[in-house]
């Protein structure tokens, strides 16, 4: 079954605005914040804002919380405050180590799955060890603004410095069957660069994006969620390889270019996530 996070939108546990608004978006996956997004002095107030929005329920898609890290002064209580709850998904923030994702594993229920962020130069070393950690972990999540400041890269329009790094996180998820969910986009009325980021993105072989505004699902969903050629081309290849003469072949001709069997299941997985994503 295909698992959609194409729009990871984040919002803070805090805001009850936004969390009664985010019930009505589209997005894949909303997160209820109770780190960057929350002051130390309104983690309390966050969190129990976020246990009775996951206890009301009511939105559209699935459901996450992002916890303070263990470690800090928050981290323990948020779990024991969602021990129990319906809840999709765990976010963990700046995991380094293979270590941190079983320490989540034991404060956490059996049907939720984790989040791994990836935002220090520590996780970078760190990431095959992380990446085959097992228990809940599902997906890989690129923390780019706290990884950038800790790099000390510079900016660029086409995230250049990052560039290794983003197809490191997906290769470790590739090799583990973990999602891999890229940062997030900054510049709230750029949304050319928001179309050109999340291209790059899907280029680079990520499920999707993580968002911090609903102005940004949309052109999100368009990037993660196969067009009408890429379907048109899966249908051929598939049709292809359903005809009879094709039956023994291991690689044929199609649209003037040679598919092989690879292509086949790159097809069919292509078109299961289209009609997943209706």
């Amino acid at each position: 079954m295909v698992t959609l996070v194409r729009s990871v939108l984040f919002l803070p546990a805090s805001n009850a605005r936004a969390i009664e608004k985010a019930r009505g978006l589209d997005c894949d996956l909303a997160v209820l914040d109770l780190e960057d997004a929350v002051a130390p002095e309104m983690k309390a107030e966050a969190r129990a804002a976020a246990v009775e929005a996951v206890r009301a329920g009511g939105f559209r898609g699935q459901v996450g919380v992002r916890v303070n890290a263990l470690g800090t002064e928050w981290g323990e209580a948020d779990l024991a405050a969602l021990a129990g709850l319906r809840l999709d998904w765990i976010v963990a923030p700046k995991v380094e180590e293979a270590g941190t994702v079983d320490a989540y594993e034991a404060r956490m229920g059996e049907a939720v799955r984790l989040f791994a962020m990836i935002e220090t130069p520590r996780a970078l070393l760190g990431l095959a060890q992380i990446a085959a950690a097992g228990g809940p972990l599902r997906a890989l999540m690129l923390g780019v603004n706290d990884l950038a400041k800790a790099l000390g890269t510079g900016p660029s329009p086409d995230r250049e410095p990052m560039k290794p790094w983003l197809s490191a996180i997906v290769a470790a998820a590739r090799a583990h069957d973990l999602l891999a969910i890229d940062g997030v986009f900054n510049r709230l009325d750029d949304a050319e660069g928001l179309a050109a980021e999340c291209g790059q993105a899907r280029l680079y072989g990520f499920d999707g994006k993580s968002l911090i505004h609903p102005n940004q699902i949309a052109a999100a969903h368009v990037a993660f969620s196969p067009g009408p050629a890429e379907v048109a081309e899966a249908q051929a290849i598939v049709a292809a390889f359903a005809a009879p003469e094709a039956a023994a072949r291991g690689a044929i001709r199609v649209n003037g270019a040679m598919v092989e069997r690879l292509h086949l299941a790159q097809a069919q997985a292509l078109l299961d996530r289209a009609a997943v994503c209706g």
